[in-house]
């Protein structure tokens, strides 16, 4: 799906990822290569920045109620993070991502399985963190092992 995964983190760190090319799936990409390459409080500072100004470049507000949602990207690294540790240990960052964006973690609507709509799409959840309301933040029981 993206060719070149390196090129799309240099455009989202240059702000020029178009609007109609920031999709889901680009934000997970864009998500995976930060986490890989700076684990996941400083890729999520670096991710939780980029967004912002990428929203900021395409005129989408940073409001509570449109843009940058820190639930939804925290809650993103988190289980990236385990995505990555869970990965064959040979398997470049390239395929990591295109197994990723085929499996269930891709699914845009994942995050309701631990949070209910209501807690999630809150102004607080928005602003801040707030765990999980359903069920714990975890890949288990979403990807399946792999032996």
């Amino acid at each position: 799906m993206f060719a070149d995964l390196e090129n799309i983190a240099r455009q989202f760190l240059a702000g020029t990822i178009p609007f109609e090319e920031w999709t889901h799936q680009a934000h997970l990409a864009v998500g995976t290569w930060h986490v890989n390459r700076y684990g996941d409080e400083e890729g999520l500072a670096r991710l939780r920045v980029g967004i912002q100004n990428l929203n900021e470049k395409h005129g989408t507000p940073n409001s509570l109620t449109r843009g940058y949602h820190e639930t939804i990207t925290r809650a993103y690294v988190q289980l990236l993070v385990e995505y990555l540790e869970n990965c064959p240990p040979g398997m470049s960052l390239q395929e990591r991502v295109e197994c990723l964006l085929k499996s269930p973690l891709a699914d845009k609507n994942l995050l309701f399985k631990f949070y209910s709509r209501e807690t999630l799409m809150s102004a607080h959840a928005k602003s801040e963190w707030v765990e999980p309301d359903k069920a714990p933040l975890r890949l288990d029981g979403v990807l399946e092992k792999k032996s």
